[in-house]
């Protein structure tokens, strides 16, 4: 077997705590400056089309600088504060009573106080002084007062929709997340017992037969079930780590297979480093074995290979088989198949995939090919 990769140790996830959530959170946050902007715009249209087309340009100054302090005196003292309960380790309310009764004290002070330090931004703008005088019985006065607080309140509710709507994106996706993970343990409790009970049936002739061959075995499958006991506790490892794995694991399979079975792994030293879903391609390989090269009499190859192509991280397992069924499952593969994409969908989305066809050479055998962000 030729391995070409440094062995490295296996890396832990890291993130923030709740990092998910504040990704959402920000987003929401971001959607409701854009639809305070939008609700300033059109109040600006409102003043202008009812004084016949006469100053659009300073409404739309006055109208934005109000609508944003008044964004600002809402979410700003909510990130704040979830920040503050975030790191004391306290419990950030999202809904329920004590989240509506803070974004409602939150909304009247906007709607006091916005207005007067909107108009105040305004002057320092435009450069003139703002023609409302701080009378309550004028007219123009209870207008500016009228239209912040109604501004206010859409504004209020636009952002409510937003947040239950980004909350539930998080959801959701944490379920998929969720989902994937309860697969990935189901493969883990399910990694080829008879492989394991055939591995040391072997090993116990070879202690009698080649006790040199015998130890390196012995070493094979210690490193393999130290990895695989690694990546069950951990979200992500290194490229280094899968690949020691896969080497391991093949290195197992090359004892039951003999001179049948031979191995390329090519890993650029660049890429050795790069965190990666636990046993990911540990399915394709196990495709490749048992669906590729057991099947046929004649000896065969498995080619697993790592590269980077512009802003892509590209895995192939390629054999040497017998090649795809002429009617393939319409889903693309079986559970192992499955499995990889629902991972990759819930740690990537769309940006990843995972691609199953035939090797596109006269050796024939399967091409699986999966993309990353890099």
């Amino acid at each position: 077997m030729r391995r070409m990769l440094p062995l490295a140790a296996p890396e832990a996830s890291a993130g923030a705590p709740d990092a998910g959530w504040w990704r959402g959170r920000g987003q929401s946050v971001l959607q409701h400056a854009v639809a305070v902007f939008a609700l300033c715009l059109a109040i600006a249209v409102l003043l202008t089309v009812l004084e016949r087309g006469r100053g659009f340009g300073v409404k739309l100054v006055y109208s934005t600088c109000i609508g944003l302090a008044c964004w600002a005196l809402i979410d700003g003292p909510r990130l704040a504060l979830a920040w503050w309960r975030q790191h004391r380790g306290r419990p950030v309310p999202r809904h329920g009573l004590a989240a509506k009764a803070e974004l409602a004290l939150l909304a009247a002070l906007a709607a006091f106080v916005g207005p007067m330090a909107g108009l105040a931004l305004g002057d320092a703008l435009t450069g003139v002084r703002s023609p409302v005088a701080w009378d309550f019985g004028a007219p123009a006065t209870q207008l500016t007062f009228t239209l912040a607080v109604i501004g206010t309140l859409a504004a209020t509710a636009a952002g409510v929709l937003l947040e239950r709507a980004a909350s539930a994106r998080a959801e959701a996706e944490a379920a998929r997340r969720l989902a994937s993970e309860t697969q990935l343990k189901l493969l883990r409790s399910q990694l080829e017992p008879h492989m394991l009970f055939n591995t040391l049936a072997n090993l116990r002739v070879l202690i009698g037969v080649d006790a040199a061959q015998a130890q390196a075995m012995l070493d094979r499958l210690i490193g393999f079930l130290r990895t695989t006991l690694a990546a069950s506790q951990a979200q992500e490892h290194t490229l280094a780590r899968e690949f020691a794995w896969i080497g391991d694991y093949l290195a197992l399979m090359a004892v039951r297979m003999g001179p049948r079975l031979a191995v390329q792994l090519e890993l650029p030293d660049a890429l050795a480093d790069r965190p990666v879903p636990p046993l990911l391609l540990q399915p394709l390989v196990e495709n490749a074995i048992h669906h590729g090269l057991e099947p046929q009499a004649a000896p065969g190859r498995v080619e697993v290979r790592a590269r980077r192509e512009g802003d892509r991280l590209v895995l192939t397992v390629r054999d040497t088989g017998r090649g795809l069924p002429a009617r393939p499952a319409r889903d693309g593969g079986g559970f192992g198949l499955a499995q990889v994409r629902e991972r990759l969908r819930a740690l990537h989305g769309e940006r990843a995939s995972l691609v199953l066809q035939a090797a596109p050479d006269a050796e024939g055998g399967a091409l699986a090919t999966i993309t990353l962000p890099a």
